[in-house]
């Protein structure tokens, strides 16, 4: 029989990623899905906390942008989420938090607490081909550049994994 101080000395144990970008909609949303299918092709589920969020509140509570949903489907890639703005707990929840951008970056380590024991970093420093932005695809005119963030983030993610299990 498993006793509650084991639960939560597991629960403790787990590794937490939450993925940032502006609005949460592309970037983030499509992160958050490739690393949530990576750690469950590697059954890992049980040892990860993952979420996605926005920097700013435009979109809480919509969908993922349907470009970036059609993508994921396209990848057989289960993905529901509800959008939502990054908050002060989330500074406690999770040990590593990933902006997209610079400007996502800047803004994360003007929200952190002074305390934050965490790390804040760009999803592209684990990109094996150096690219270390991973550019908003929201305004295109077309779905290519989702097509380039899912590429970014499969490679990033899949780096950021092998990482975290040395």
């Amino acid at each position: 029989m498993v006793n509650s101080l084991t639960c939560t000395s597991n629960r403790m144990a787990k590794k937490s990623v939450l993925f940032i970008c502006l609005g949460n909609i592309c970037r983030s949303p499509i992160a958050d899905a490739v690393f949530r299918h990576l750690v469950k092709e590697n059954e890992l589920e049980s040892e990860w906390d993952i979420d996605s969020a926005a920097i700013g509140s435009w979109h809480v509570g919509d969908q993922p942008d349907p470009r970036a949903v059609k993508l994921l489907k396209l990848k057989g890639i289960k993905y529901s989420h509800a959008v939502r703005q990054i908050k002060q707990a989330d500074f406690e929840r999770f040990q590593t938090i990933f902006g997209m951008d610079e400007e996502n970056i800047s803004k994360l380590k003007s929200l952190a607490p002074a305390n934050f024991k965490g790390q804040i970093l760009l999803l592209g420093s684990f990109d094996p081909e150096g690219e270390l932005i991973i550019r908003d695809p929201y305004y295109d005119n077309d779905d290519k550049g989702f097509y380039k963030c899912y590429d970014q983030c499969v490679r990033d993610c899949k780096a950021f994994l092998e990482k975290s299990k040395e």
